[in-house]
C-alpha cells in the first residue's frame, strides 16, 4: 500500500458571508473517504481552510506524506508563502481566521503535509468533487453554528 495520502479540499460561501459548507475527498491507496459540513453563516475562506483542517485532525496515521490539494489562494500562500509565520509573530493584528488558523498550526506541526494548489472550476475530478460537496451542504444544511466568526463579526459592528 501506499504510504502517500492525499487530501483534496473545497469551501463555499453563499452570499459570502453567508451559507457556507467544506467539501474534502481523502484517498488512501484504493480506499476514498468523502466529507462534507454545512454552516449557517461564515465566510468562503473560513470554508477553505476549514476543509484543510479537518482533514488534517482525521488522519490516523502521522508517518505519511500528506499531499494536500486546494484550489484557494488564501490558504494555499497563507502557508506555502509562509505568511502564517508572520501573523503568528504579529498576533494576527488586522488579520482574519486566528482561531482557523492557530487550529491549522497545532494540527500541521505534527504532520508531513506538502499543500498544493490547483486551479478551481477546472476540471481536476477530485476538485470538482469536494465542490459538489461543498455547495450542496451550503445550499441544503444541515447547518452548524460558525461561533468564532458570529462573535467576531458582531464584535465588529460594536
Amino acid at each position: 500500500m501506499s504510504n502517500v495520502l492525499e487530501i483534496y479540499t473545497d469551501g463555499a460561501a453563499l452570499g459570502n458571508p453567508g451559507k457556507g459548507g467544506y467539501g474534502i475527498v481523502m484517498k488512501y491507496g484504493k480506499a476514498v473517504k468523502e466529507m462534507s459540513h454545512g454552516y449557517a453563516h461564515t465566510t468562503n475562506n473560513r470554508m477553505e481552510l476549514l476543509a484543510v483542517i479537518v482533514a488534517l485532525e482525521c488522519i490516523k496515521k502521522p508517518d505519511v506524506l500528506i499531499k494536500v490539494y486546494t484550489d484557494s489562494k488564501y490558504v494555499h500562500d497563507a502557508i506555502q508563502l509562509k505568511w502564517l509565520n508572520k501573523w503568528i509573530k504579529t498576533g494576527f493584528k488586522d488579520k482574519k481566521n486566528p482561531d482557523l488558523w492557530m487550529r491549522y498550526w497545532k494540527v500541521a506541526q505534527t504532520l508531513n503535509v506538502h499543500l498544493h494548489w490547483v486551479k478551481g472550476h477546472a476540471g481536476h475530478p477530485e476538485n470538482e468533487r469536494c465542490d459538489v460537496l461543498a455547495t450542496t451542504i451550503a445550499k441544503q444544511g444541515p447547518w452548524s453554528k460558525d461561533h468564532a466568526y458570529e462573535n467576531t463579526e458582531k464584535q465588529s459592528l460594536l
